[in-house]
This record gives C-alpha cells, structure tokens and sequence, in this order.
C-alpha cells in the first residue's frame, strides 16, 4: 500500500484518526465527540468525521478505549444530531449571507450552491443522504435552516441520519476491529470506509434513473 501511504504521510496530524486518537488519550471519545458536532454545524468542513467514527468503534473493540460500545453510539449521535440542529438555527438566523466570498477558505459560495441543489434534488431525504457526503453534511442544515423547513421535519430526517451515521459508522469500526488485518492496516480500511460510504448515494442514484426510466415509459404509453 505504497500509496496509501504516501497520502497519509502528506495529511496534517489532525487530518489522521489514530494520530488524534492517540494524542486525546483519555478524551478520546469527547474529543471526538466535539469534532462530529463542530462538522456537523459549526461551518468547519474539513474534519475526518467518518474515519474518527469508524476509528472509535475499532479502537473500543481492541480495548485502546474504556468506554461501552453502546455508550460511545449514544454520545457520538447525539453529537451529531446537536450539531445539526445548531447549524439549522444559525442558518435561520443568517441565512446564507455567510458565504459571499468567492476567495473565502471555507465558507466558499459554491459550497452552499452545491449543497441547495443537493438539497432540490433529494428533499428531505437529503439530510439523511447528506451525513455520507464531506462538506455537504456541514451546509445541508444551513440551507434547511436559512429555506425556513419546519423545524419538526427537521429534526426527525436529521435524527434519522444521526442514528445510521454516527452510530453505524462506530458499529461498523467495532465490528471490524477485532480484525488483526483491519488494525494493523488502518489506511485501507479508511480507504473502505470511503468506498462503503458512496453506497447510499449510488442506490439514490440508481432509483432516481429507475424512476426516470418508469416516468419516461409512463409518457410513452399516455402518447
């Protein structure tokens, strides 16, 4: 895994789940914790949240961290959910106003462009979809806030999402981590997680053409 390993060797420390790990020590899983809530609401994209994820769940499994499986599940969900809900009220109260800068580092305009189309696309499924996707995951609560979605809506899809997101991310860690290939070769397994983590969107993507293709057959026969 030459490559592999040249990419991680080109990440910032904090870019690196098992480094982060490691220096947290103790903290380790509210560590962790602030990270999915800040990625998840507080406008800052670039954070490994699905590799710390999955890098919990392995580490618990491999007892590197004394925490219950099923209390790590709930803090981490919970995280995720809270961070979303922030995201949601900042997006009420300012909107999209944030993101005029086209030179801006991270608060980027086509972020936001991207994400509301993401969001026209799928509807409220989106919120669920969007927990898989990098950078959309961050903004999606910001449109659903700043577009004035009913709050009780809101907060059923991105609980939905919080659950198969956060708490199957760390299962799926877990349930790999007594693995001694999958511990010792963590950059492959981050590599998987990756590919795993494209399957929602490609079985959207498959049932839209599907629908598309029946919607298409449905004109024909009406003509």
């Amino acid at each position: 895994m030459p490559v592999l390993l040249q990419i991680a060797m080109l990440m910032p420390n904090w870019m690196d789940p098992e480094y982060l790990l490691n220096w947290l020590g103790d903290w380790s899983l509210w560590g962790t914790a602030a990270v999915v809530f800040i990625e998840c609401g507080l406008l800052f994209p670039i954070l490994p949240g699905d590799s710390l994820l999955f890098a919990v769940g392995l580490f618990i499994a491999r007892d590197a961290i004394s925490v219950p499986l099923w209390l790590a599940c709930v803090i981490l969900t919970v995280a995720a959910f809270l961070g979303n809900v922030s995201g949601y009220y900042i997006g009420r109260a300012l909107g999209t106003s944030l993101f005029r800068n086209p030179d801006a580092k991270f608060l980027k305009p086509k972020y936001i462009e991207q994400t509301h189309d993401f969001f026209e696309r799928y509807g409220p499924r989106a919120l669920v979809l969007a927990r898989f996707v990098p950078i959309v995951r961050t903004f999606i609560t910001i449109v659903a806030g700043a577009g004035r979605m009913d709050p009780r809506k809101f907060f059923l899809w991105t609980g939905i999402g919080a659950v198969l997101w956060a708490t199957g991310i760390t299962l799926l860690g877990h349930a790999l981590g007594k693995v001694k290939f999958i511990h010792d070769h963590l950059e492959p397994a981050l590599v998987l997680l990756v590919l795993i983590s494209l399957v929602p969107m490609l079985i959207e993507y498959l049932l839209a053409r599907r629908r598309g293709r029946n919607s298409m057959g449905e004109r024909e026969v009406g003509v």
